[in-house]
Formats: C-alpha cells, sequence, structure tokens
C-alpha cells in the first residue's frame, strides 16, 4: 500500500483508549448518580467530563485524523514512533488527569495535563504541516487550522486552571474561567472539527455532491468569532456574551444550511450499502441534539441569572457533548471503522483475488441497532435526570449508554474478526 493509506495501528489505539474512557463514564454516573447530581462543579463531575471530552471525544478525533487524512483530505500523516510516543503521554495525561481529579489532587493534575499539553503540541504540528499541501478547499482547510489553535488555547487554558488550584496565576472568577475553557474547548475545537470533517465526510457517508462556496467559509469565520468572543467574554465578564452566542448560532445555522443542501443533492449510493444506515442515523440523531443545546444555550446566554439555570447548565452539557459531539463520533466511527478495517485486511494479505467481504458488509448489524436504540433511549434519560434532580433516571440512562459503548465495543471486534475472512465470491 502506498504511504497515504491507514495502515497503522495507532487509530485503534487512540480508539480502545477511547472507549475505555467512555465506558467508565457512563459506569461511574449509573453505579453512584447521587455523587454527581448536586451543583456540577465538584471533583468528580469534573473527572466524569474529562473521561467524556478528552477522553471519548478528543481521543477519538486524534485517532480518527490518521484515518481521515489519507482517505478524506488527500494528504500524507504516517504513524511514526513519535506520534506513538504521543499517544502513551496522552493516554498517560487523560488517566493521571481524571484520577487526580477523583481525589482531587490538584497537584498530580497539572503533571497530567502537561502531558497532555506535549502531546497535543506534537500531533497538531503534524497535522497542520499535512494539511499545507492537501488538495482540499481552502474553506475546509481553514476549520481544521481554526480548530487545532483553539485547541492549543483551550489546552493551554485548561493547564492553567489547574496551576491556578495550587497557586493562583488567574484573576477573575472561576467558574467564569472554566465556562471560557469548555466553550473554547467544545465549540472552538471539537465543534469546528465536526463542521471541517463534516464537508468532506458527510459527502461519502450519505452520499451527496461535496459543498463549496461562501457558505462554507462563512461557517469557520462565525464560528472562530463566536467561539473567540465568548472565551473572552467569559474571561472578562462582559456583558457582549448573548451577541457571541448569536455569532455561534449563526455559523451553526449555516452548517445546518449545508447539511440539508448535501440531502437535497444525492449520489448513487454503493449497492452493498445496507440500510438503515446506523452512521448516518447516528449522525443525524446527533446534529438534532446540536440544534437542541443550541437553542437551550441561546436561552442561558439571553436571560439573567436565576436558580433554574443551574440545572439548565447540565442539561446543556448533556445535550452539547452526549448527545452531540460523542454521539457524533460514534455514526463517523460506524462508517470509518470499516473501511479502516477492511483496508487493514487488504494490506495484510497483499490484495489477493479472493478479497475479504465489501466494508459495508463487514459490521455485525444487532449490535449496531441496539447501539442505536439504547443511544436514543440514554441521552434523554440522562438529561432528564440532571433537569429533574433524579439520580434513578440519571443512573437508567447511563446505564443504557455503558451498555451503547460495550455493544460498540464488540461490534469492533466483530468487524476486525470478519474482516481476517475471505468472501465466498
Amino acid at each position: 500500500m502506498s504511504e497515504r493509506d491507514p495502515h497503522r495501528r495507532l487509530p485503534l489505539l487512540y480508539f480502545s483508549l477511547a472507549h475505555v474512557c467512555l465506558a467508565v463514564a457512563f459506569a461511574a454516573l449509573a453505579l453512584q448518580p447521587q455523587r454527581f447530581s448536586a451543583f456540577f462543579y465538584h471533583p468528580r463531575m469534573v473527572a466524569v467530563v474529562h473521561l467524556v471530552t478528552l477522553g471519548w471525544i478528543s481521543a477519538s478525533i486524534l485517532g480518527a485524523l490518521y484515518m481521515v487524512a489519507p482517505m478524506a483530505l488527500r494528504t500524507r500523516l504516517p504513524a511514526r514512533a513519535t506520534d506513538y510516543a504521543a499517544w502513551a503521554f496522552y493516554a498517560i495525561g487523560v488517566l493521571g488527569m481524571v484520577s487526580h481529579f477523583w481525589i482531587d489532587s490538584p497537584k498530580g493534575m497539572v503533571w497530567s495535563a502537561g502531558t497532555i499539553v506535549a502531546a497535543l503540541l506534537w500531533v497538531t504540528g503534524r497535522a497542520v504541516l499535512a494539511l499545507r499541501p492537501a488538495p482540499i478547499p481552502a474553506a475546509v482547510k481553514l476549520h481544521y487550522l481554526f480548530a487545532f489553535l483553539n485547541l492549543v488555547g483551550a489546552a493551554s487554558m485548561g493547564l492553567l486552571l489547574g496551576l491556578n488550584k495550587v497557586k493562583p496565576v488567574l484573576g477573575g472568577y472561576v467558574l467564569a474561567n472554566v465556562y471560557a475553557h469548555a466553550h473554547l474547548a467544545a465549540l472552538g475545537w471539537a465543534t469546528m472539527m465536526v463542521m471541517g470533517t463534516g464537508y468532506r465526510l458527510l459527502p461519502m457517508l450519505l452520499p451527496s455532491a461535496m459543498p463549496e462556496g461562501k457558505a462554507v467559509w462563512a461557517s469557520a469565520l462565525l464560528l472562530e468569532a463566536g467561539a473567540a468572543g465568548l472565551f473572552v467574554c467569559f474571561v472578562l465578564r462582559s456583558g457582549a456574551i448573548a451577541l457571541f452566542a448569536v455569532v455561534t448560532a449563526a455559523a451553526l445555522a449555516v452548517f445546518f444550511s449545508q447539511v440539508l443542501w448535501m440531502r437535497r443533492h444525492p449520489r448513487p449510493a454503493p449497492r452493498a450499502l445496507r440500510r438503515p444506515d446506523y452512521g448516518v442515523l447516528h449522525s443525524f440523531a446527533a446534529l438534532g441534539y446540536l440544534a437542541l443545546a443550541l437553542l437551550l444555550g441561546l436561552c442561558l446566554a439571553v436571560t439573567p441569572p436565576a436558580e433554574w439555570k443551574l440545572r439548565a447548565a447540565l442539561v446543556y452539557g448533556v445535550f452539547g457533548l452526549v448527545g452531540f459531539l460523542a454521539q457524533m463520533v460514534v455514526g463517523v466511527s460506524l462508517r470509518l471503522l470499516p473501511l479502516y478495517t477492511w483496508l487493514r485486511a487488504q494490506e495484510k494479505t497483499g490484495f489477493p483475488a479472493n478479497q475479504p467481504p465489501s466494508p459495508h458488509a463487514l459490521p455485525a448489524r444487532p449490535p449496531q441497532a441496539a447501539g442505536l436504540a439504547l443511544w436514543t433511549v440514554g441521552v434523554p434519560l440522562l438529561a432528564a435526570g440532571f433537569a429533574l434532580d433524579r439520580p434513578v433516571l440519571v443512573s437508567a440512562g447511563a446505564a443504557a449508554l455503558f451498555a451503547a459503548v460495550v455493544l460498540g465495543a464488540i461490534g469492533n471486534l466483530l468487524l476486525a474478526r470478519r474482516a481476517g475472512q475471505p468472501s465466498a465470491q
């Protein structure tokens, strides 16, 4: 295979780490929901949030980069020894940070954050250099460049927040700084990556024509303005938060319009593609939760302080982090991993005449169907549990999502097994 082909094990290491982290997060919520039903800014809730954000969302994005680069971005990002070292730094850092959050040990959390920042800087540098010669639209490339810039900013802010717990280095209100960090990471990094990658992958998944033009530029520029503006406003406790929330909403509205454009410009689907396409269903469910998070976020931004907003903020987090970002990772991986696994099986066997089955025929359908049902039930239950302060609902929702993660891992194992079996044709 050429060096462009995603033929290394590194993506699987990132995805394995991601599955462990998400399973642990949902297990903690399911087993001890009462520990997470009070005010959201306490050590164990922060630990669970970072299992979802750093452990599942960011680790999956980093692993997917090594697959998406050759398949969708048409550039080279071969895995080297230093990339494996970066994964080790990242894994040690995430597990160390989460464990020290859990036991409320700020000093241990700081060194763990340092290893994460080092790993992210390395992968960011590799990815940016790989993107420069990529023959993709400049507007799509801009989404990636903004995302990596925001990733560095969010990681640096997170490190400063950790240091601030040991020795004060940041001024201002602690929660406002936390909100700034969270929104730069969720909007500027993860959502920007979803949008940029969506412009390349959604046309492959649906399939549809590839969007181009001013709207693609607008979504990048508006979202960057919104994310950066919210970051500054939270840090300075400015009254302009509502303005930049509206700018962010405009960016997401532009992206939604492009998704609708793709739906109106379909292309012939591969004959082997089976229906329903569970990856696409997860992706559209995730976009639905993005719309809900957007509406709730606007409401939080424009209304005066009130007690109800504390619980609404928890629901906002569930919709944005779990319903949208975490589930979007599931949807994309259901289509990416079969193709990746098929390519690796081809490479391993030297492209024989008796090839493995089509990548569309490889996934085991029952785990996918059950996983979609569990996500469909689990996210609303989790949100309702936090909104109503009902630990039993939190536990039920988290248990459903934990089962979905386990089924996803089983499906991936079956996928790898099937890829090694030659086609009967």
